[in-house]
């Protein structure tokens, strides 16, 4: 009796996360968690107030049950949630024992689990069926995860590389750091601009490709966006 309700508790578990993603909810969780993530929690994070931990948990949750329930291979899925967990272990390390080897070793593992998310979002946008709102929230949401991925190159860079970037002043921790490099990542993408500047060539390489990629990929969700819509209005 006890195994198979096991066994219609794990269908039925997977059908709801399926649910879960197809529809709107699953992408504007995912993009109100982001948003909130960059724009209130890691200025707050910089000024030494707590908060983060809650929605990064949050946020790791929704990406696991994103990566379950998305069309890929079993040992893609496997590989997506063991680099996702691996990496949330190596940042609670760094946070209880703080050294340089696990900050670096976080914040490359955080821009490999960054690419996984923008993965699995885009996989989730472009599913079969008709364009939603959930797709226009996706194309949003793989936009912000791409800022936040080359924040964390650009600060891998500043670790292994001290004085790769030039800050007005100087951070004094790990936060700050994250806090002013955020900034400077989304100034890049956007083609604003800000007033740390890139030193290290390698920084400027990255600075550059981050600026061609803010262009391109919006101009490509959106043409993406249209031609399934024009496909899909065919079709009906």
């Amino acid at each position: 009796m006890t195994n198979n309700t096991h066994q219609t508790q794990g269908p039925a578990l997977q059908m709801h996360m399926s649910e879960f993603w197809s529809g709107d909810l699953g992408l504007t969780l995912v993009t109100i968690s982001l948003a909130v993530l960059i724009f209130v929690i890691t200025p707050l994070r910089e000024a030494g107030l707590p908060g983060r931990l809650f929605f990064d948990l949050v946020f790791v949750t929704l990406m696991v049950f994103g990566a379950l329930t998305i069309k890929q291979s079993y040992i893609s899925k496997v590989f997506a949630v063991a680099v996702i967990l691996v990496c949330a272990a190596v940042l609670a390390a760094g946070r209880l024992h703080p050294t340089p080897f696990l900050h670096q070793l976080g914040s490359f593992l955080v821009v490999a689990t960054l690419l996984l998310y923008v993965r699995i979002v885009l996989l989730v946008m472009f599913r079969g069926g008709p364009i939603t709102w959930s797709r226009i929230q996706g194309g949003v949401c793989a936009y912000l995860l791409l800022g936040m991925a080359w924040a964390s190159a650009f600060q891998l860079v500043e670790q292994l590389i001290p004085g790769s970037f030039s800050f007005v002043t100087a951070p004094t921790d790990i936060d700050q750091l994250t806090s002013k490099l955020i900034y400077f990542s989304f100034g890049t993408l956007t083609t604003v601009g800000s007033s740390i500047t890139p030193l290290h060539p390698f920084a400027r390489s990255l600075t550059i490709a981050e600026a061609i990629v803010g262009q391109l990929f919006p101009a490509t969700l959106i043409g993406a966006l249209v031609a399934m819509a024009m496909e899909s209005r065919n079709k009906s």
